[in-house]
């Protein structure tokens, strides 16, 4: 369309008020009219007022803007820039000029390439307004919209309005149909145009034409029909070229047959066709899906027969595939393999490896790899460091993963919510909440904003803390970042009240916070109050339990025929209760997290007044006091 559009505009033929537009146009129009009001909001297909409009556009002179902005509009696309040649277009009609058929015509080549056919409609009938003769060559990029967008009855009715018009079909125009009919999942319309298409003078089927046809059996996954177009080419003279194979050979791989496909090669060699890149990469692709890693690999030295260079993805699926295998010889043979095409290793090379040593808990060699690839001049990403975090954080080192942070922006490298995720976890199976909660801070001062599995792994690692109470903070400073519980964070709440002890609820599943924020609703139906802070019901509850310990531990002492055991056995009992009150004081310590958005985690205090100990659960506006006598 380049060429052609060129030729019209140097030839200064298109007149954009031209007069004498035919009936039939003008009915074809009319028609789609009420169609076109339904167009793309992002382009302004009319242009502004009169007394705003280029004086050369309304002279009827070739507009220099017009022709040369409709030029690079032409050159965009052929770059594969269709939004940057839109771009051109709006600003050619917010600058008041009126674009020219061939414009038009450029405009809806960048629509169809977009796949956004919402404005086929309204260029026609714009065409129309500004008095333009449609030629053939809007038609045919009239005819590929409609048919790349499926809709070939509209398709089909432009093919007969341009035969009306007395613009002639050409092979190209055979062939789009041809293409939509494939695309519409109707492959014996294709045929129909094909016989039509040998009614026509001077138009006969060429290479594309059959390998448009192959493809639209190929898409209804009809591979026999596919193989009768191929020799009918052969019958006809006409010589099959990778493309046809290709098609064929993914089919096959598509549906589980990579032998099949392979297969093809020998087709292709049979008619002189040298398989290419492509083709291996369907190949070696279909047998990964199939699990067959072997077989790939076996292909790939096959690739030196048909003097094919497999490329990096190659190599590097094929290295993860051994390693899913735990085949260690298989991956040393693809590296091996790697040096013989003169291919070099990538950051994704190395990740692929690392990740193999991380998980196996091999952390040594999981660092010395990627030592290995800083020492060979390759900048390590997020996803590099991330996997030697996890590493360590499986094997128990919380701290070597931490200062993988200090690495990372000694490095350039910015850290992201995945890796800061996977170092509080670490924390937190250590049972080290404090630096759990030090590494969040330290999140939040990079701007890096928690998620949903931020959050979860600390309302995790409260509840293997036996601390309810800031699980239940948790739910409370997730307000606070606009993110939304889930129910798997309810239940883990729930779990850590179980963790705690807490029998009394351990049947309740906490649903989530009222509009005050100062409340925690419960899923038991049957009891719609909310409960009380849950640090106050904790202590309650635990309070209550030692209240039995010293009413036990008394009786044994009391009973005067309790034996030695007796009074032993109480001792370990007042003992035990003594011992575990500790870490809960400790434990009710004031915490202030304080992150960017400047939220506050709740502070839990304690106070003694007046000979009586007694705690106090700030939950945002709610306390809950438990006196402890």
């Amino acid at each position: 369309m380049g060429e052609a559009s060129k030729e019209r505009a140097d030839s200064g033929t298109i007149n954009k008020h031209e007069e004498g537009t035919d009936s039939v146009t003008n009915e074809w129009v009319q028609e789609l009219r009420t169609k076109g009001r339904n167009e793309d909001d992002e382009i302004q297909l009319y242009p502004e007022p009169e007394s705003t409009l280029c004086s050369s556009c309304l002279s009827n002179i070739n507009c220099r803007t017009v022709r040369s902005r409709t030029k690079l509009m032409n050159i965009l696309i052929e770059r594969g820039k269709p939004q940057e040649a839109l771009n051109i277009f709006n600003s050619l009609i917010e600058g008041g000029h009126i674009p020219s058929l061939i414009t038009y015509t450029t405009l809806l080549a960048a629509l169809t390439y977009q796949k956004r056919f919402n404005s086929i409609h309204s260029i026609i009938c714009q065409v129309q307004k500004n008095g333009m003769k449609p030629d053939s060559v809007f038609f045919n990029a009239v005819i590929n919209a409609f048919s790349e967008s499926g809709n070939m009855e509209e398709a089909m009715k432009t093919f007969q309005k341009m035969k009306e018009n007395g613009f002639m079909p050409t092979t190209s125009t055979f062939n789009t149909l041809i293409k939509g009919y494939g695309i519409a999942g109707k492959p014996e319309e294709s045929i129909k145009v094909l016989e039509a298409m040998s009614q026509e003078e001077n138009v006969k089927p060429n290479l594309r034409t059959y390998n448009v046809l192959v493809r639209a059996w190929c898409n209804k996954k009809k591979v026999a029909e596919a193989w009768n177009v191929v020799y009918e080419m052969i019958t006809l003279g006409l010589q099959p070229d990778v493309v046809t194979y290709n098609t064929i050979a993914t089919t096959y791989a598509q549906n589980g047959e990579t032998d099949r496909a392979e297969g093809v090669i020998l087709e292709m060699q049979n008619q002189n066709v040298q398989p290419n890149e492509r083709t291996c990469g369907i190949i070696i692709g279909g047998y990964f899906k199939e699990g067959k890693i072997k077989d790939a690999m076996s292909f790939v030295y096959r690739m030196k027969e048909f003097q094919v260079r497999p490329n990096l993805v190659v190599f590097n699926s094929l290295i993860k595939g051994f390693l899913d295998m735990d085949d260690s010889e298989g991956v040393d043979e693809v590296l091996t393999l790697m040096e013989e095409f003169g291919v070099k290793p990538d950051v994704i090379t190395f990740s692929t490896i690392m990740n193999a040593w991380s998980a196996a808990g091999f952390m040594d060699r999981c660092k010395a790899i990627f030592d290995d690839m800083v020492k060979a001049g390759i900048e390590p990403d997020a996803h590099a460091y991330s996997i030697l975090a996890k590493g360590y954080v499986r094997v128990q080192k919380p701290e070597q993963a931490e200062q993988l942070l200090t690495d990372m922006v000694k490095s350039g490298v910015r850290p992201n919510v995945v890796i800061f995720t996977t170092i509080i976890s670490g924390w937190c199976s250590a049972g080290r909440m404090d630096s759990a909660i030090r590494v969040f801070e330290k999140m939040c001062e990079y701007g890096i904003s928690p998620n949903l599995k931020t959050f979860e792994t600390l309302i995790w690692g409260y509840a293997e803390a036996k601390q309810p109470w800031k699980a239940e903070e948790m739910l409370h400073l997730m307000k606070s970042y606009d993110v939304q519980p889930e129910k798997s964070t309810f239940k883990l709440v729930a779990e850590a009240r179980r963790a705690a002890g807490l029998t009394g609820n351990a049947n309740r599943t906490i649903l989530g916070i009222n509009g005050n924020h100062d409340a925690i609703q419960q899923l038991d139906v049957n009891d719609e109050m909310p409960v009380d802070s849950l640090e106050g019901v904790y202590h309650k509850e635990v309070m209550n339990s030692y209240s039995n310990q010293f009413h036990v531990s008394s009786m044994s002492i009391s009973d005067q025929k309790g034996s030695a055991a007796s009074t032993k056995r109480s001792r370990m009992v007042l003992k035990e209760a003594e011992h575990s009150s500790d870490p809960l004081w400790s434990s009710i310590r004031s915490m202030h997290v304080t992150c960017k958005s400047g939220a506050r985690m709740p502070i839990i205090c304690q106070k003694q007044s007046q000979g009586q100990l007694f705690m106090c659960g700030q939950l945002a506006n709610s306390c809950t006091v438990v006196f402890l006598n």
